[in-house]
This record gives structure tokens, sequence and C-alpha cells, in this order.
């Protein structure tokens, strides 16, 4: 069931009035048109093209793998389908190892249907949020558990319980708005530290693992249908068609739990 009623183009305006208003925004990756054309007709305000796509389309155990051309090919299927939800595309592992290369890299991305990148790292991308901001390019900086540097971490797992973790995260956090970023992403922290950095940043903040404080949700699809190639399903993770008669419907649930914020719960939270 569509809930969609324009199509006007969802920017990073759009989003920042939602904040403004007060009202929670719905995200969700997609990797292809048919599937694409379902999340944006359901009311999903920003589609994630992710290197996730590395584990869940291509079968790899991590997103290290995923390559520029890998990206954009699944970028332009998913603008093929795209309603009018504004489209979001990773940067992939490497891909901005340096300033010149990832200004290459980023107009790729956005001369092929994106309209905005997300890259993670902490304070030693501002230089780069900076360079991309300043040319054009939105920015999405991804903090907390980032999937890129998962050899360094070590594993998959909550960050920032330490203190010390935490108030380097919130002032990582404050440091990427002043460089530029439109958007931030936090990825598996615990609840407190969500609250921190929401009421230390003004720009719109996105959650996957980071409890309801966030502006917006966001989840991989295949997660949200209950088809993940996990054995088990992170803690934040929730099946929302198991209770749905098909899947426009369960991106719909998504979408108004998002909204009126019966997702996530505290079951799906990390305290």
């Amino acid at each position: 069931m569509s809930v969609k009623l324009s199509t006007d183009l969802i920017t990073i305006a759009t989003i920042k009035k939602l904040k403004e208003k007060k009202e929670k925004f719905a995200c969700l990756t997609a990797y292809e048109a048919t599937m694409a054309e379902k999340i944006s007709n359901s009311g999903v305000e920003i589609i994630l093209v992710g290197d996730s796509l590395g584990m869940v389309i291509q079968g790899h155990d991590s997103t290290l793998p995923v390559t520029m051309d890998h990206l954009i090919y699944h970028l332009k299927c998913v603008e093929k389908g795209n309603i009018n939800s504004h489209i979001m595309a990773d940067m992939p592992f490497m891909s901005y190892s340096t300033d010149h290369l990832a200004l290459e890299n980023a107009t790729k991305l956005m001369q092929n249907g994106a309209h905005s990148v997300k890259i993670e790292g902490g304070t030693w991308i501002c230089k780069l949020t900076s360079i991309l901001a300043e040319r054009g390019i939105p920015v999405c900086a991804h903090m907390g558990l980032t999937p890129q540097s998962i050899n360094r971490i070590g594993g998959y797992f909550v960050q920032g319980r330490d203190i010390n973790k935490k108030k380097a995260l919130v002032k990582e956090a404050k440091a990427l708005e002043d460089a530029g970023a439109s958007l931030l992403l936090l990825e598996c922290v615990p609840d407190d530290l969500t609250a921190a950095i929401v009421e230390n940043v003004t720009i719109p903040t996105i959650g996957i693992g980071a409890g309801k404080r966030t502006d917006g949700q966001i989840m991989v699809i295949h997660d949200l249908l209950g088809v993940s190639c996990l054995e088990k399903s992170p803690k934040f993770v929730e099946d929302f068609l198991k209770n749905s008669s098909s899947i426009e419907q369960a991106i719909s649930n998504y979408v108004k739990s998002v909204k009126n914020m019966s997702f996530p719960s505290d079951r799906h939270t990390f305290f």
C-alpha cells in the first residue's frame, strides 16, 4: 500500500525541515530498481545504496570487497526505480583514501544518480567532508561501528561504552558538523551516547542500533524482510514481513513504526 502523495524529490532541505518539525524519517537500503520503486513508493525518505551489498548481494563476509564499479552499477539500477526518495550512496572501502581520489569518486557517484554520499570515519574525514561540501556534494558522516574498519576494530560490537570514547565521539560529531557534514549516521552506540550527540549537533541524525533518539532510522532491506544471510540477526533488527501480507505492507509498516516511534523499541536498543 502506497503512502506517498507527492513526487517532489526529497532533498537534504526536506530532511532538515522534518527535523525542525520533530518528525521522524525512514531510510532503507536498496540495490536494484524493483525494490527501489517499492521502497520509494512506501514513503521512505532516504534510500541508501550501501556497500552492505557486499554481504547481502555478493555473499562476502564483509563490505571490504565492494568496488566503485560495483557501487555505481547498483546505484544506476536504484536510480531507475526510484520515485522521489533521496538517494545516498556509500563510498566503498579505500575509495576515499586521498582527497583527490575521494573527490573523483564522489563526483562519479553524484553523476550516476546519488544525491549525497556516505563516508565512514571520525575527525580524520573532516578535511575531506569540507572539500566535498564546498564543491556541492552533501556528505553523511558515518560514526560508531564503521564496517569498513572491521579489521582494526576487531569485530562487530557496540562502540562508545567507555566514558573517554563517549566524549571523543561527541567531539567528533560536532567537528564533522562544523566541517560541513549534512547528515550524521550512528551505528551500534548506546542510548546515552546517542542522546549526547543529538543534543550537541544541529544536523539530522540517522540511527541503526542507536536507539530512538535519532531523527531517522535505517535498516538493510533484507533484514526488514527477514531474509538476512546472518546466522543470528543483530539486536537492532526487526522482521517486518512476518506480520505483513506483502513486501509493500512490510515496508509501509516499517515507515509507520519509525514515524510513531514504536520502532526501535527498548529491545532493539543498547544501554
